[in-house]
């Protein structure tokens, strides 16, 4: 253990030094450090890539340089990194971590982070005793890079003693914030086509860029799927997220999609699809936005949406076209409203659908997306639909004009990036 905890000195700060962190992910970082001090465990989840990894380090540089905690006293273990391959299952990890305690002289809390935590055999484990021990001061912070990270049985043996944050790709304004351009509709269609994977804004040409994005989708199909499934058709797998990428923003269904598939002579069935769409919405590279029912104020099954975590795997695996736009504009309109902490539904009123209805605590949001405002139809339509929906709740409609439209009746025009 001795040389294993040698190797993973140069991943801690037990020497002093900060972490190079990165871009400062503010929204997060404030939304976190506000739960420090308790015995909740921090779990952040979300897609490969994100930047968990980069909040857990800020996060550690806050305790150390705004907190004044010991950097002896934070232990981390990032299961990305080679130097942690010893460390398999939780048994491994007790060892580590006792054989760290040992070898310094401790006072005081000591923060656990552990990082893509679901790569250590019963992890939860673990983490269960340590989040309760109460004969010792611990604090713990994981990541997953799953959905189901905190489910079932787990999920009701740490009930309550949770609270889970959700990372995504860089908004739009930290990709103009990063990049130090000027919040325009120049710089927004910039963003729509590269989307916010962190590591894209390393790589200037498009050719390098269109390379790292099919090596991830790869990674996440291969290594977060077919490792942990029994896939037996990679192919289908990899078709019905060409399908789901090509179809955003469309109301789909198991049976559409497999009627899809058997109109080109491939034959799969309901099972086999059900099971492969929620293995990608697993990984969180797809994003789900069910029927909502705004009469009965209950979620409708059958039919639902599909939308990207990021733009960057449809624009550079198959392609950007101008006919893209409205529906692109519209997957951007989701992610934003998910990362403002919105439960994001498509309203269904009468026969009349309402692109999203987006709900938190005690506040709902009517949302409409429009490409442009350019015909007296379009304008009918995209307010008049709001109109009908007879309550006190902020309907907005967002479009890409040039221009923004007077109020309404209530109802808000806004541009893309007005939404924050």
């Amino acid at each position: 253990m001795k040389a294993v905890f040698e190797r993973i000195r140069t991943f801690n700060v037990w020497d002093g030094q900060l972490y190079k962190a990165g871009y400062e992910r503010s929204d997060y970082l404030n939304a976190i450090t506000k739960f420090i001090g308790n015995k909740l465990i921090k779990v952040l989840v979300g897609q490969r890539r994100v930047g968990k990894s980069y909040v857990l380090r800020q996060i550690i540089n806050h305790l150390i340089s705004d907190k004044g905690v010991n950097p002896q006293n934070i232990f981390y273990v990032n299961k990305e990194y080679t130097a942690f391959d010893e460390v398999k299952s939780s048994l491994d990890l007790e060892v580590l971590f006792n054989y760290y305690r040992s070898q310094f002289a401790l006072n005081g809390k000591i923060y656990i982070f552990l990082d893509e935590v679901q790569n250590i055999q019963n992890w939860e484990t673990f983490v269960n005793s340590y989040s309760q021990d109460f004969t010792s001061d611990f604090e713990l912070f994981i990541t997953g890079s799953n959905s189901n990270l905190l489910s079932g049985e787990l999920a009701t043996m740490l009930s309550g003693r949770y609270v889970e944050f959700e990372i995504f790709p860089f908004s739009f304004f930290e990709y103009a914030g990063i990049k130090s351009f000027n919040i325009s509709k120049e710089t927004f269609l910039r963003y729509m086509q590269t989307g916010g994977m962190p590591e894209m804004f390393n790589f200037e040409q498009e050719e390098l860029q269109r390379h790292y994005i099919e090596s991830l989708r790869n990674t996440i199909v291969l290594r977060d799927i077919v490792g942990r499934h029994n896939i037996k058709d990679l192919a289908l797998l990899e078709d019905i997220f060409k399908f789901l990428s090509s179809n955003i923003g469309n109301l789909t269904s198991y049976s559409s999609i497999i009627n899809y598939f058997k109109s080109r002579q491939k034959k799969t069935n309901y099972e086999t699809v059900s099971s492969y769409v929620g293995f990608l919405k697993d990984t969180f590279i797809i994003q789900q936005a069910e029927r909502y029912n705004l009469r009965g104020k209950q979620t409708l099954g059958g039919e639902c949406k599909y939308y990207l975590n990021d733009l960057s795997f449809k624009n550079y695996i198959l392609g950007n076209f101008p006919s893209d736009v409205g529906n692109n504009l519209e997957n951007y309109i989701f992610m934003q409203l998910r990362r403002m902490g919105y439960k994001v539904s498509v309203g269904v009123f009468n026969d009349l659908e309402i692109d999203f209805v987006a709900q938190k605590s005690e506040k709902t949001m009517y949302v409409q997306v429009c490409y442009v405002l350019n015909e007296a139809k379009t304008i009918d339509r995209e307010f008049g639909n709001l109109l009908l929906i007879k309550d006190n709740y902020e309907k907005i409609v967002v479009s890409l004009d040039d221009f923004k439209f007077s109020d309404y009746e209530g109802i808000k025009h806004i541009r893309p990036w007005e939404l924050f």
